[in-house]
């Protein structure tokens, strides 16, 4: 590997957690190396930096373009394709987190609904159909909240993410005052009014 070591020990780290992450070491690596260069670099510089076969980049930045992560540039007289990452990182992280929804999440919650409209279900079945229409609830709920995130401004999702556990407090005590209309989890009891006021 050609590079500082102190971006090397970046890089490397950056495969490592690729990996955990779904993406292969090369993949991670080549996206870390893209993240830390200030200009665009074409396949050759890569394969040079990082010790990859052409090959390996090749489909490693194929990779990183299905995902959405990397922007093909030209420049004026030069006809090979230069790579780099978006400059803003709140870019990179909301293109991330939907292509994970898209290919996990997604096709998780079309198989829970198909299996809620199927006309297999028996007796026998009431308890796993109970539990698969609470994990459809709760993912909705959970991919309802990311759309609404989703649709904020960068700098108001960056304000309302710096609140933390004060979001917390404010609907606590804004549940006092207006009425609560979220749909209880199923088997749950209903709200003590004397509970809530002490």
């Amino acid at each position: 590997m050609n590079l500082p070591p102190f971006q090397q020990e970046f890089v490397l780290h950056f495969g490592e957690m690729g990996s955990r992450w779904g993406i292969n070491r090369t993949v991670g690596q080549i996206y870390a190396l893209l993240f830390l260069t200030e200009r665009p670099l074409n396949a050759e510089e890569i394969t040079d930096l990082l010790g990859f076969s052409r090959s390996n980049v090749s489909m490693g930045l194929k990779e990183l373009q299905a995902w959405k992560l990397v922007r093909l540039k030209h420049f004026p007289g030069d006809r090979r394709e230069y790579f780099t990452t978006p400059g803003d990182l709140w870019e990179i992280v909301r293109t991330l987190v939907e292509e994970r929804k898209r290919r996990e999440i997604d096709p998780t919650l079309s198989k829970l609904r198909e299996l809620q409209l199927s006309d297999e279900i028996g007796e026998a079945d009431a308890y796993a159909r109970g539990r698969i229409e609470e994990l459809s609830e709760l993912i909705e709920l959970l991919t309802g909240w990311y759309d609404d995130m989703n649709r904020l401004e960068t700098q108001r999702l960056v304000q309302l993410l710096s609140l933390g556990a004060k979001v917390q407090e404010f609907v606590a005590k804004a549940g006092k005052v207006l009425p609560m209309t979220r749909k209880r989890a199923p088997g749950s009891a209903e709200p003590d009014p004397a509970a809530e006021d002490g």
